[in-house]
């Protein structure tokens, strides 16, 4: 049976909470973390530099991901060189698009040329793939995400798309495959199973991973009748 710590697909929290990216950042199973305008939100978040500068602070060893939020590409290029300065293992998070839906690959092109270490994110279509692919520079590190989970949730199999994706990125030796909004713990043994290089996986879900990978179904199914015959007691129902 595989387990969390034999995987090849290396594991990256995704979140935005300070002590859990903290405590998750100090586990040996997760290789990196990452993060979006969107979690950060969530979490509470209203000063983007000082939040970034804190946490990098302690996040020096594993490479961490920080996404731009100008919708505009000259903005989105200053930001992106701000935020690749801060230190050497900060990735740039850039858009494939922006809101309107023009190409960010003009852009992705430039700060590659320049050096910046990038994860274009937010995509979804073998097309966009082709395009970044044709876009980086093979000396740069970059990380290349793909929703997996959204296309999963429009009732496509993201599989194909994925092995498909390793394919085109062949001629990109410093490109690293991610699977992208995991759903479910069975997503990261497919991201593995597809050959990816990176899986990102929402705090809530690791928890769920590192508890119950490896578990005996068979004592899960004892644990599941006792939890129905609890919950029914301290309901007092009776017929």
């Amino acid at each position: 049976m595989k387990t969390l710590a034999n995987l090849k697909v290396k594991i990256f929290a995704d979140g935005a909470d300070k002590p859990g990216m903290l405590s998750l950042y100090a586990n040996p199973l997760i290789q990196g973390l990452t993060t979006n305008p969107t979690l950060m939100r969530k979490a509470g978040i209203s000063d983007f530099e000082a939040f970034a500068r804190d946490i990098l602070t302690t996040i020096k060893a594993k490479p961490i991901s920080l996404e731009v939020f100008s919708d505009e590409f000259p903005e989105m290029k200053r930001q992106a060189l701000k935020i690749t300065a801060w230190a050497p293992n900060v990735y740039t998070k850039i858009p494939i698009t922006n809101t309107r839906g023009e190409s960010s690959l003009p852009l992705i092109k430039e700060l590659a040329a320049a050096g910046v270490k990038l994860n274009v994110t937010a995509i979804l279509t073998l097309e966009q793939v082709r395009g970044v692919a044709a876009a980086l520079d093979p000396k740069v590190p970059s990380v290349v995400s793909i929703f997996a989970g959204r296309i999963a949730d429009t009732g496509v199999d993201p599989m194909p798309i994925m092995r498909e994706s390793k394919k085109i990125l062949a001629g990109q030796p410093q490109a690293e495959l991610l699977w992208a909004s995991v759903r479910e713990v069975l997503n990261i043994f497919q991201a593995d199973d597809c050959g990816c290089a990176i899986v990102t996986v929402p705090h809530d879900i690791l928890g769920k991973a590192i508890k119950m990978c490896g578990l005996d179904l068979g004592a899960l199914s004892l644990d599941t009748v006792k939890m129905f015959a609890a919950d029914a007691q301290a309901a007092g129902f009776s017929l």
